[in-house]
């Protein structure tokens, strides 16, 4: 009998490479891991492959999709201004369509019957994988075994693969949950459930303590063109290329720390640490760019447009209709948003040291506090009037009501 296959979402870390195993202990399903290079780095792809295929895998991909991830959603989603609950810059939301996607192609090129993903039940990410295989492709069942096998614990599934004798990086001293693209590192889990305590500053990756920063400020200049970043320094870049660059200078001045109790799509909050060197750098700028180029009916109503489209990346709607429709309305606002902004770092901080733009709105002339020919001062007076009639009418009504409840008051008494 043959068996039928399942494409599995396998990182090697300690969840994904239990799941492997019991996907064969207990499905007696042919494992197809599926291993997406998304800018994670050398040393965590390194030997993941054999990994897999030692476990008892069938086949292994490992995709490298970091171009297809800051392209096509990074890139729009940093259009869009999109911030969860004002603090999150989305690094791991937006990961995951890409990786979905990546995964139903997987499935279909093998004739799997099925995706398997490591994400437990309390988790976003679980919505986020199985959103992405609904849209994509819904005849493809979904195995979740966090959601059904009787593993209850980190501490379990270690023990599960010592079991098997399989090797994992996380122990039950330290349990971090860290999760890494190009994009930013997450950490949770262990200590860090605590929202009282500070994490272990030993802990960070991409960018070192503010306090160990250099003495030194340091300029940056991004170029954009239509709300793509495109030149670092006058050096063009691609979307990879430029995105690590701006990692490494932002993480030297202790640039992209977040730590934040944020509310989990599933009803709970969690507390999570990032880091999101770079893109805190390009989400800065862009906003300083747009305030230079979008008038201000356009600027105001795209604030709350970033909300919902934060919303959507979060809740694992990218597929969705609804955000389509933003993309193409956010397109239309960047036209004008080219330019380029010049900011400085200095232990921790960002601060905008100059910004520029061939479509800038900002005329010198009518702004200035020095006399000009431009602004009549007089016009001020008949716009203020109109502007507040609707005030200077509830005011005399109220007076007027007023003095008419005084004399009948009189008249009572």
């Amino acid at each position: 009998m043959t068996k039928q296959k399942v494409v599995l979402a396998y990182s090697g870390g300690l969840d994904t490479s239990v799941i492997l195993k019991w996907l064969q202990e207990e499905y007696h399903y042919e494992v197809i891991a599926m291993t997406a290079n998304v800018g994670q780095g050398e040393a965590e792809l390194a030997g993941v492959a054999e990994k897999a295929l030692r476990t008892g895998a069938s086949r292994v991909f490992v995709e490298d999709i970091r171009e297809d991830l800051v392209k096509n959603y990074i890139f729009p989603m940093l259009k869009s201004g999109a911030v969860y609950e004002g603090k999150y810059l989305l690094g791991t939301a937006i990961a995951r369509p890409a990786i979905g996607k990546r995964l139903v192609e997987i499935a279909e090129q093998v004739g799997a019957a099925a995706i398997a993903h490591g994400c437990t039940g309390k988790g976003n990410d679980q919505v986020r994988f199985e959103l992405a295989v609904k849209a994509l492709n819904p005849e493809l069942k979904v195995v979740a075994p966090w959601r059904e096998w009787a593993i209850a614990s980190r501490s379990d599934a270690i023990a599960y693969a010592r079991k098997f004798d399989i090797p994992v990086p996380v122990t039950a001293e330290k349990p971090y949950s860290i999760d890494s693209n190009i994009w930013h590192i997450s950490y949770e889990g262990g200590i860090l459930e605590d929202p009282e305590r500070e994490p272990d500053p030993e802990m960070f990756r991409l960018t070192c303590a503010p306090e160990a920063a250099p003495d030194q400020p340091e300029l940056v200049r991004i170029d954009w063109e239509k709300g793509t970043p495109v030149a670092v320094n006058g050096a063009a870049l691609g979307p990879v290329a430029l995105v690590e660059k701006l990692n490494r200078i932002a993480g030297r001045h202790g640039v992209g720390r977040t730590d934040m109790v944020e509310n989990r799509l599933v009803g709970m909050k969690s507390r999570g640490i990032y880091e999101t060197p770079g893109g805190t750098l390009l989400a800065f700028a862009h906003r300083e760019l747009e305030q230079l180029t979008l008038d201000r009916e356009t600027y105001h109503f795209k604030e709350a447009v970033a909300l919902k489209y934060a919303e959507l990346v979060y809740y694992g709607l990218w597929f969705c209709p609804l955000r389509e429709a933003i993309d193409a309305f956010v397109a239309q606002t960047q036209e004008t948003v080219t330019g380029s902004v010049t900011l400085k770092l200095y232990k921790g901080n960002i601060i905008v040291a100059g910004r520029r733009s061939p479509e800038t709105l900002y005329h010198q002339g009518m702004a200035t506090f020095e006399a000009d020919a431009l602004f009549e001062q007089k016009d001020a007076q008949g716009f203020i009037n109109l502007f507040g009639l609707p005030l200077k009418i509830k005011g005399l009504l109220a007076r007027a009501r007023e003095g008419e409840a005084g004399r009948r008051e009189v008249l009572r008494r």
